[in-house]
């Protein structure tokens, strides 16, 4: 089973609202990015550790996994340790756009994505998913337009 390591503060910086969000709100741009990660892998079979610098504020979970901060240290420390304590790294999926980050974790045989292009999936799958919605929208549209006009054809 694949495992994401998610940097989390790294990934919030990457995404322009939720950066904007944490400098004035640091609690709630974790509390925007938990949400959008559970929304995207509802329903994958996968585990996760999502990392944050700091201390916790208000209790955040995530459906898939855990939270880690990092309290009086930074998090890519922890970050390195849980790759290094991995059993099989091949199976780890690193987000990051930290470059000493993904230098390791290509060291070590994880798959890299950064969070630039990680975010960019994200709204790629939500865009599909809308998509989707739309289709099976208008599928319906068009099945209770033919009910209608097929009972007044029939009468």
């Amino acid at each position: 089973m694949n495992q994401y390591i998610i940097d989390g503060n790294n990934l919030i910086g990457r995404i322009k609202s939720f950066q904007q969000l944490q400098k004035k709100d640091k609690q709630a741009s974790r509390e925007k990015l938990v949400n959008l990660l559970n929304k995207y892998f509802a329903g994958k079979k996968l585990k996760l550790t999502l990392h944050f610098d700091g201390h916790p504020n208000i209790p955040l979970s995530v459906s898939k996994g855990k939270i880690e901060y990092s309290k009086n240290e930074i998090s890519d420390n922890l970050i390195r340790r849980e790759i290094e304590s991995s059993k099989n790294p091949r199976l780890l999926i690193l987000i990051t756009s930290d470059h000493s980050l993904m230098n390791f974790g290509k060291v070590c045989g994880c798959t890299i994505i950064s969070s630039d292009e990680f975010y960019k999936i994200i709204e790629q799958s939500f865009e599909k998913n809308d998509e989707e919605e739309r289709i099976k929208q208008l599928i319906n549209d068009k099945s209770e337009f033919l009910k209608l006009f097929q009972d007044r054809s029939q009468k």
